[in-house]
């Protein structure tokens, strides 16, 4: 979005991608996100913590998992977050192990979606050379940015800092003492996190990384359009 911000103050951008963009981020944060949280609920609930279910949050319903913040840094950056869930770790039968599942399941969610998107995108550009219609490119466009957003935010949610799904994967590797120390400090990492964000120090790292996820997606679901011409 800055990006196109930027684009914007120069006179040179495309109106047409720019909705697209934006709608896509849109679709992401009321659609994407809110399966992402669910993954980490149901995944919690059945390794034996009902607590997301008590506290609502095993539904795809937005707006019992979109974190304000999160969706204005998805929307400024293309990296973001939504309402962490909460869990009882002692509840589960092997908490380390079980947290680090629970932690993971929202950024395989968001990877899938990534892989789906794509080979949707593949399926209309291959559409849209033989048919000529522009609307399908204009779809693929869509589907194409959705696949990059969802895997931003797989790739950013890893991150080991609090409230991302790496944090709760630090879980199982730092001794609790540490792990809550660091928890007690996580407005200003919040803030700190925007800050390299918004200067590009992180979000540059971060963005070659999603790159390189996305070429891969890209590759493997080209593939059966490639075959058949």
């Amino acid at each position: 979005m800055l990006r196109y911000l930027s684009d914007i103050l120069s006179g040179d951008f495309d109106v047409i991608d720019l909705i697209i963009y934006v709608s896509s981020m849109a679709f992401v944060v009321f659609c994407a996100t809110p399966l992402h949280e669910f993954a980490h609920a149901l995944i919690a609930v059945k390794l034996g913590d009902d607590t997301p279910r008590l506290r609502g949050r095993l539904t795809i319903n937005p707006m019992a998992h979109i974190d304000k913040r999160g969706a204005l840094m998805i929307f400024l950056f293309g990296f973001g977050y939504a309402k962490p869930v909460e869990v009882r770790m002692r509840k589960f039968k092997k908490p380390k192990r079980d947290m680090a599942l629970v932690a993971l399941a929202g950024p395989v969610c968001n990877v899938l979606q990534a892989f789906v998107f794509m080979f949707i995108y593949n399926a209309l550009k291959y559409a849209s050379v033989n048919v000529g219609n522009v609307m399908l490119v204009y779809m693929s466009f869509f589907f194409y940015y959705a696949a990059i957003i969802n895997t931003n935010l797989a790739v950013f949610n890893l991150l080991p800092i609090p409230p991302l799904d790496g944090s709760r994967l630090a879980t199982a590797l730092l001794p609790a003492k540490y792990y809550y120390k660091i928890m007690q400090y996580e407005r200003y990492i919040m803030i700190g996190l925007f800050v390299l964000l918004f200067t590009g120090i992180l979000s540059t790292p971060l963005s070659i990384l999603s790159n390189l996820v996305i070429s891969l997606l890209n590759s493997v679901t080209e593939i059966p359009f490639t075959m058949i011409g």
